[in-house]
């Protein structure tokens, strides 16, 4: 979406929000949230560049009416692990000069939410992701948080992106409003399911000014060669691997569990019980489906690229 009007910050206006605070009204006010092309590229190379490093980083930008805008992100100096991110002094006292320099250059932007990465495990918020969100909702409302998947990103070539918001401490949200089913590691599950019902997904959506698709254009003249000497077969080749041996425990659980029930008669025990085991049954035949399309998806390529590039033509 090309908008130029998007650019455009009306510091009145944002004042006018901010006093009145729709969104204490509403614990659900934010429904959406539109992310500049600038924005989604500074943070995809940051969270590629972390690695299976966990990365944390802020978003400047504005709101609207059911609308958060991401305008610019930037990267924080933080010490980063496989699961977890921990931002110190230092990163705070980076983040207020890198908002004091912006506002000296007439960018009025304000810190509205903070991005970290999940690498290979999926976009939801852990327990310690929930209490940080919590707090800033707390403390410096609007803010929404963002996680990015860099391993997901390169294995299925589409940006694996979610934009959440936490309830307030009472809320208690319907059951339609579960979290959408993810593949999720074994050693992440449990995280994830005590904390999913605490926080709420927003719709993203992406737009882009004239001078970013240009910018756009001349990267992708300048760097088109990558899609063709690269593959996701071997980039990917460690989290594949991870991915199998997650799925090969969940399936030894699922027949541990069907031989302790005495074979198909424990599915039969009882209806509520039948109706859950078969679930969790679909839910891990659906990930090993989609564990397999995305090597096969990779070989197609491959194969494709021989047939165009390697094969004598007479």
């Amino acid at each position: 979406m090309a908008d130029e009007e998007i650019y455009l910050y009306n510091e009145q206006q944002q004042n006018e929000i901010r006093i009145a605070k729709p969104w204490d009204r509403d614990p659900q006010h934010f429904s959406n949230v539109k992310i500049s092309a600038h924005a989604l590229l500074k943070m995809l190379r940051h969270a590629r560049k972390g690695g299976n490093l966990e990365i944390m980083g802020m978003l400047l930008g504005k709101v609207e009416l059911g609308t958060m805008i991401v305008m610019d992100s930037f990267a924080l100096p933080v010490e980063g692990t496989e699961t977890r991110v921990n931002a110190h002094a230092q990163a705070y006292e980076y983040m207020a000069a890198y908002v004091d320099m912006a506002k000296q250059v007439d960018r009025k932007e304000n810190v509205i939410g903070w991005y970290h990465s999940h690498p290979g495990y999926g976009c939801w918020l852990s327990g310690i992701d929930v209490s940080t969100q919590t707090l800033n909702q707390q403390f410096q409302d609007p803010f929404v948080a963002i996680v990015i998947d860099p391993i997901r990103t390169i294995s299925t070539g589409k940006v694996d992106i979610g934009a959440f918001r936490c309830y307030p401490k009472n809320f208690k949200p319907a059951d339609d409003l579960t979290p959408e089913y993810q593949t999720i590691p074994m050693n992440k599950i449990e995280d994830f399911g005590v904390h999913c019902k605490r926080y709420y997904s927003l719709e993203i959506s992406y737009f882009k000014s004239e001078l970013d698709s240009y910018l756009l254009e001349c990267l992708g003249n300048k760097y088109w060669y990558n899609t063709l000497g690269t593959t996701s077969l071997t980039t990917n080749s460690d989290y594949t691997a991870r991915q199998i041996s997650d799925l090969s425990e969940r399936l030894e659980q699922a027949e541990s569990r069907l031989a302790k029930g005495g074979g198909t008669k424990w599915l039969s025990r009882d209806q509520s019980d039948k109706a859950q085991q078969q679930e969790t049954l679909a839910k891990v035949t659906g990930d090993c489906a989609k564990a397999a399309i995305d090597p096969i998806t990779g070989l197609m390529a491959q194969i494709i690229k021989d047939s165009l590039f390697n094969i004598n033509r007479t």
